[in-house]
């Protein structure tokens, strides 16, 4: 996911004046560690509030670094703060070379990010899961991004970073506060609006034609749309028996979708960069 945000920064950014591939790598390897250190943190912060235990589903469909016994809570927070210690690092080189607002959109994303599960605000407990991810994996990463690779950023490239920002939705914390048929509604809603935000601005030229590409994940969102329009099974279905992250579900699914919509994205905007397309 960060690393489709990522490319589509780079892409839209790629002909434009004050383009600087070294900075712009650089900011993408600053994103991969934030990720990285995000996911640190968040089994550290769960943890912590007793939230990861044996039944809980993110020990099931993964291992959980402390509870199987790979390392330590001790190692967990330092390796945690070794990541982001390089990150603060590449953050301070960048403010060096493109300003502040490249610690503004930095900061910005760290907040939202340690808050989806840090106390005292638990943004994922709150419901708030899901406009969290809309907010960093779109606007903050993608304008991030762009403004670090060019010196600027404009509204125009952060609505081009809403269709891919709809796409990773997942039904995760929306259950709690709507209930469950609710969430798979709105989910199927946020998944649509990814192909609905690339016909309109395709059409008010704030994305390259070339963009309709990612149109064609369609194709993969007709499947996880039958998924969503019912409830969780009890268990895996008969014909996927050798499921790996059971019990993800829905989560999963637009996983699936999120892959193929973003990559065909990515492609449009790349074709279009490679040819000089507006």
């Amino acid at each position: 996911m960060t690393l489709v945000s990522a490319t589509a920064a780079g892409l839209l950014a790629v002909r434009q004046p004050g383009f600087s591939f070294a900075w712009y790598a650089l900011a993408v390897v600053g994103l991969l560690l934030a990720h990285a250190g995000n996911n640190l943190m968040n089994d550290l912060f769960d943890l912590e509030a007793g939230s990861d235990t044996w039944e809980y589903p993110r020990a099931l469909y993964a291992p959980h670094p402390v509870l199987s016994g790979m390392i330590s809570r001790r190692g967990l927070a330092a390796a945690a703060a070794l990541v982001n210690l390089a990150d603060a690092a590449i953050l301070v080189v960048l403010r060096a070379a493109r300003g502040w607002p490249v610690v503004a959109f930095a900061l910005a994303g760290l907040f939202v990010s340690a808050a989806y599960t840090a106390p005292p605000l638990r943004l994922k407990k709150r419901g708030l899961g899901e406009p969290s991810v809309l907010l960093v994996w779109g606007p903050l990463m993608v304008g991030g991004t762009y403004y670090a690779a060019t010196g600027r950023v404009s509204w125009s490239v952060i609505a081009a970073s809403i269709p891919y920002a709809l796409a990773p939705a997942r039904t995760r914390t929306l259950p709690v506060v709507i209930g469950e048929r609710p969430a798979r509604v709105l989910t199927k809603g946020m998944m649509a609006g990814f192909y609905v935000s690339i016909v309109a601005l395709v059409a008010s030229g704030i994305l390259p034609w070339p963009a309709v590409v990612g149109l064609l994940g369609v194709t993969r969102l007709v499947r996880v749309w039958n998924a969503f329009g019912r409830p969780k099974p009890d268990g895996p279905p008969p014909e996927l028996p050798n499921y790996p992250v059971w019990p993800l579900w829905f989560a999963a699914g637009a996983f699936v979708h999120a892959r193929r919509a973003g990559a065909l994205f990515v492609l449009g905007l790349a074709i279009a960069a490679i040819f000089n397309i507006t």
